[in-house]
């Protein structure tokens, strides 16, 4: 019962499958390209099947593929010939995943597949099974063995297929030009949508809201504006308007170290000069990034000539759900 004893088995299940997908990346030909192809000319949608363990990476499969612009939804073998069929069209791909190529449930409800005249794709482990020889497309997610000590539990060959899915789904992903707005809008109840779809314009404080003193004001008057607006900060502008500096609590506190005269020192000799800026229309996520690698907690946001008409800093970032 010793907790190696658990490591080590656990590292050579990882192990064995790193190496099934290595396998499955080098077999990778001709039949993936035709299979996304097919994908790609779907007039109608794209309907994922399989039993058992299969089912299971199936219904993932649907989820990713819907989720990244391939409408797609999940029919399980068993339901579909008790009258879940009619679900499935003549302008459909159906996306069938067997890892033995021989699932019953799969092979009664073929011949109405293809009576319906909808395009196959099959993921399986034995292509010369029936309904691997069935396909338009089939392509190869076999496993040398499974994981399991047994050779029996699917492990392995499971890992096979979702990868094989996901390869379809970010391959067609990529060919649609599918954006991050898309996605959002995909995804508009969760952290990966607000990440997609919440631009700085959004979040950031504008007008009046926005602390902004101008050059040559006294460091007193610039730490008043600070404290009214409540960001930690203020830009600093000059007579057009336009954005020279930023002065922040960093700022306050490095100026205290340097001892200088709070109560008569202009703003222009402890702001940061030429400080970090983004656009309103930047997304909200991507400001976090730029913030981390210039280690701020906030930035103006300026149009095309210059000019402050936003700020934000870490705190609306974690308001909106995206930090």
């Amino acid at each position: 019962m010793e907790s190696a004893n658990f490591s080590r088995a656990g590292r050579a299940v990882i192990e064995l499958e790193r190496d099934a997908l290595e396998q499955l990346a080098q077999r990778l030909d001709d039949s993936f390209d035709h299979a996304c192809q097919m994908l790609m000319a779907c007039s109608g949608r794209i309907v994922v099947s399989g039993m058992g363990k299969s089912g299971h990476i199936g219904r993932k499969i649907a989820s990713t593929l819907a989720s990244t612009g391939s409408p797609a939804f999940f029919v399980h073998p068993g339901e579909a010939s008790h009258g879940d069929l009619g679900m499935i069209l003549s302008g459909d791909v159906i996306l069938i995943i067997s890892n033995s190529g021989e699932t019953p449930e799969i092979l009664t409800i073929l011949p109405l597949i293809k009576r319906i005249d909808a395009k196959l794709i099959v993921l399986t482990g034995s292509s010369y099974s029936a309904i691997g020889q069935a396909a338009d497309v089939c392509l190869d997610v076999s496993v040398m063995r499974e994981a399991c000590p047994l050779n029996l539990t699917p492990t392995a060959s499971t890992t096979a297929a979702l990868a094989m899915g996901d390869a379809l789904a970010v391959a067609l992903f990529k060919q649609r030009g599918f954006g991050a707005t898309d996605f959002g809008h995909n995804h508009p109840g969760g952290i990966l949508g607000r990440r997609a779809l919440v631009y700085v314009r959004d979040i950031m404080h504008s007008q009046n809201r926005m602390p902004l003193v101008d050059c040559g004001t006294v460091l007193p008057k610039a730490l008043l504006e600070m404290t009214s607006k409540g960001l930690g900060m203020t830009g600093v502008v000059d007579k057009e308007g336009k954005l020279v500096g930023i002065f922040t609590d960093g700022d306050l506190r490095r100026a205290l170290n340097q001892s200088i005269n709070l109560y008569d020192a202009l703003i222009d000799d402890v702001m940061t000069a030429h400080p970090q800026t983004t656009s309103a229309d930047a997304l909200a996520a991507e400001i976090v990034v730029v913030m981390r690698e210039a280690s701020i907690n906030g930035l103006f946001a300026i149009n095309d000539a210059r000019e402050p008409i936003g700020a934000l800093n870490i705190l609306d970032l974690v308001r909106a759900g995206i930090f």
